[in-house]
């Protein structure tokens, strides 16, 4: 053996001790090693990682490149390429649901921008790799259909309702089965009946994430998706001013009360930059979804300005635009990676799970 050649055990060691971001396991256990070839002083892996992880699929490959450079020494020459390893979304709660990640986004009050912010998480997964689902459950205002584009009436096949595919996402809404401009008067058990039947009786397939838009303001709803589905948990959308900021830490108290862990806090309309002299307006104030979320332990995912062109993509039914765009895109796309790592923080400091041998 040359004194260049790498030592397998190391590497095996390295590998043996690397979490796989979706389940927190080691991608040994997993079989997440599609690929090895040491060859001298070089090291080839295929790593297979979930279309559930592609936000972080870059970050990963680069952390197991950086610790085998730092096992095996800087004349080690090291190559990581990310594949695509298959795994089935599991079948969650008591309504047959396949689906690895639930979220709800809401708001303590409307007109704060959460729809827009949940087509955009949803528009942001699903250019990153994943296979997502969006489902309106504000039944009251649907504005999800309006923000994509689409106005389709979803068709049944064998009794299920077939989610509309608007860029890749599948949608349900109450505003595909209501005529536009017509109230919705219901009660609390018909709202139910109607959130139940949207994730049970809609084929939404195998997905890496269903976001569902809630309704503003602290009703029922959020109990309703606790009973049905263990949820992954909730983004909480707020302005930067102290009324909103008031009605927030409602939301986060309702979902606080009924379970739903806090994925985070998204700050929208934090500021305008006057596109005329570049000067940044604090219209609404400044920083204060970012207090509080550090006031209330919860993440703070990120910042969305006043953006005229974010309006008016979303008034023209072209959120997805947002994305194409390189003065909002950093906004969106780093809400989105927070919010894909802080789920993946959260495998990580789970207790570990035991060996796939035993089970």
């Amino acid at each position: 053996m040359s004194d260049n050649a790498i030592d397998a055990s190391i590497v095996d060691e390295v590998l043996q001790k690397f979490a796989d971001p979706e389940t927190g396991r080691n991608i040994k256990q997993m079989d997440q090693i599609h690929d090895l070839s040491i060859e001298g002083s070089c090291v080839r892996v295929a790593l297979g990682l979930t279309t559930y992880s592609a936000p972080l699929w870059e970050e990963t490959r680069q952390q197991l490149e950086e610790r085998l450079q730092s096992k095996l020494g800087s004349t080690a020459k090291i190559e990581v390429k990310v594949v695509e390893h298959a795994r089935p979304a599991p079948s969650i709660g008591t309504i047959g649901l396949t689906a690895k990640s639930v979220i709800a986004v809401g708001s303590g009050k409307g007109g704060v921008g959460k729809s827009t912010v949940a087509a955009s998480i949803a528009c942001g997964l699903k250019n990153a790799g994943c296979k997502v689902g969006l489902m309106d459950a504000d039944v009251y205002g649907p504005s999800i259909p309006h923000l994509l584009g689409v106005d389709e009436r979803p068709e049944a096949i064998d009794k299920r309702l077939q989610p509309i595919v608007a860029d890749g996402i599948r949608v349900m809404s109450m505003g595909f089965l209501v005529p536009p401009g017509e109230a919705i008067v219901w009660r609390g058990p018909m709202l139910h009946g109607a959130i139940t039947q949207f994730l049970r009786d809609t084929d939404w397939g195998d997905l890496d994430y269903l976001i569902i838009d809630m309704p503003p303001g602290t009703g029922d709803i959020a109990l309703t998706l606790s009973q049905l589905l263990p949820l992954t948990g909730a983004v909480v959308v707020c302005t930067p001013q102290e009324v909103a900021l008031l009605d927030a830490v409602k939301a986060i108290a309702m979902f606080r009360k009924v379970n739903i862990p806090l994925l985070g806090m998204v700050e929208n309309m934090s500021y305008f930059l006057c596109p005329d002299n570049g000067k940044r307006y604090d219209i609404f104030g400044s920083g204060g979804a970012r207090r509080a979320a550090e006031e209330l332990e919860v993440p703070f995912l990120g910042e969305v300005p006043i953006h005229i062109a974010i309006r008016e993509r979303g008034d023209a039914g072209n959120t997805a635009g947002n994305f194409d765009d390189q003065e909002s895109a950093p906004y969106f796309d780093r809400i989105c990676y927070s919010l894909a790592k802080n789920i993946a923080s959260r495998k990580a400091a789970d207790p570990p799970m035991p060996s796939l041998s035993v089970l």
